[in-house]
């Protein structure tokens, strides 16, 4: 390849990066819910004080190359300079204040988007239990009775409490459009607090590779009126499938690209349940079995220390 071809071939690389690039979404920078909306801020302050810095370094660099390049005679040559207070003032003192207003952003907004901490609101939450499976999500409603997998409603303008576990491999809950993720992992229960502030359909993905059916581990979150919301359950409170254990088990099964399911009855403590199998996982908490069992021999050794004592009475 001529060198005359160089340049005509980096003038052609933007716009194949712009054409590549015409498949993506703002979704992370325009957010519908408050949640998002705050994580969006935070990201455009933290990049633009980054960018007080990188900027002028970027422009100084390019700059006093251009001054002081050796064909310039007109600069001034001083080859014994060795410091200057200006430069060392301004080196150090503007990192340390963008440090500092970059440090108190991130530790107000860290606390105030804690996902475990409940939203602010007169609306009544709605709780939806979510159990990553491979490879889906399995929806659980506990106020409302039912189940969905890939697919969640929820009103508006309502906040929603998230339960997260998993049933499988570690997975990570993640609704781009509402806010942050959150990690699912087997025998833990993980919070998440989102809220939509319109209706709208939003895609929900898994953030954490999970294995072969990875990619099609997608599922839909529709934010509605309230009236369609109690529709909507109504709707899925006539589906003829029931969760009960023998369809969860069937349902726990690995399959790829499964489509929306939904099911007019779920146990309530059917999360719960499934949290608890992996309970000798978690060696800080004892087994239900063993606590139990550990309880009866401490009654029974009670018993027999209190037999003789009252053979001696008599």
């Amino acid at each position: 390849m001529s060198k005359k071809r160089y340049p005509r071939l980096f003038g052609i690389l933007p716009f194949l990066g712009m054409l590549l690039l015409s498949g993506c979404n703002w979704t992370l920078l325009d957010p519908k819910g408050q949640v998002g909306i705050e994580q969006k801020n935070l990201i455009l302050i933290a990049t633009g004080l980054m960018l007080l810095v990188v900027v002028p370094v970027i422009i100084m660099t390019l700059a006093f190359a251009w001054k002081y390049r050796a064909s310039n005679k007109a600069a001034t040559y001083t080859p014994d300079w060795s410091h200057s207070t200006k430069i060392e003032a301004a080196v150090w003192i503007i990192p340390i204040l963008i440090i500092i207003a970059l440090g108190y952003f991130t530790y107000h907004s860290t606390h105030k988007l804690d996902p475990y901490r409940p939203l602010d609101s007169d609306v009544k939450p709605v709780q939806i239990d979510v159990v990553a499976l491979d490879w889906k999500w399995l929806f659980i409603y506990p106020e409302q009775g039912i189940a969905t997998v890939n697919k969640i409603v929820f009103p508006a303008n309502t906040p929603v409490n998230f339960r997260v576990t998993s049933d499988a491999v570690m997975n990570s809950f993640f609704i781009p459009g509402l806010g942050g993720q959150i990690y699912a992992m087997a025998g833990m229960t993980t919070k998440l607090h989102l809220i939509a502030n319109e209706n709208g359909e939003f895609d929900g993905i898994s953030a954490n590779y999970s294995g072969a059916g990875f990619t099609g581990m997608k599922f839909k979150a529709v934010a509605t009126s309230q009236a369609d919301f109690d529709a909507w359950v109504a709707e899925v409170k006539a589906s003829p499938k029931k969760l009960d254990q023998a369809e969860y088990d069937a349902l726990a099964k690995a399959s790829e690209n499964n489509p929306v399911a939904l099911y007019s009855e779920a146990q309530a403590d059917q999360f719960q349940r499934i949290v608890d199998k992996y309970e000798g996982m978690n060696r800080g908490r004892p087994n239900h079995e063993e606590a139990g069992s550990k309880d009866l021999a401490t009654t029974k050794g009670v018993e027999s220390s209190m037999q003789p004592a009252a053979g001696a009475e008599e």
